[in-house]
């Protein structure tokens, strides 16, 4: 499957589950698993879970604009960059966001 396509499919499924169920992103992490957020390193699913449901709203809405994504590693690695803004409530003014992840699928 075309890197770019798996890519964008990863990002749509995330921000739709980050948007209508955060907790059900536990899932998509493994114990190796790493989140930086402002400085702060969580590892492990549990940790991740727990620090974005911490987060200080409870509904947002995630509007992305850009996806670019490259191989990385031998192992089917991927590096994918996603831009975009995020609005944490109707009456809110959207905050522009950027993420880097890394990732590679695990089939089993």
């Amino acid at each position: 499957m075309d890197p770019d396509a798996v890519a964008k499919a990863f990002v749509e499924h995330y921000y739709r589950t980050f948007d209508t169920n955060r907790a059900a992103l536990v899932g998509l992490y493994q114990e190796t698993s790493m989140l930086t957020f402002e400085g702060q390193k969580f590892q492990g699913p549990s940790a991740i879970a727990g620090k974005l449901g911490s987060l200080p709203f409870q509904a947002c809405e995630h509007q992305i604009v850009t996806v670019d994504c490259q191989p990385s590693g031998p192992q089917g690695g991927m590096l994918v960059f996603v831009s975009g803004s995020i609005r944490t409530g109707p009456e809110e003014h959207p905050i522009k966001f950027s993420q880097n992840d890394m990732f590679r699928l695990n089939y089993g």
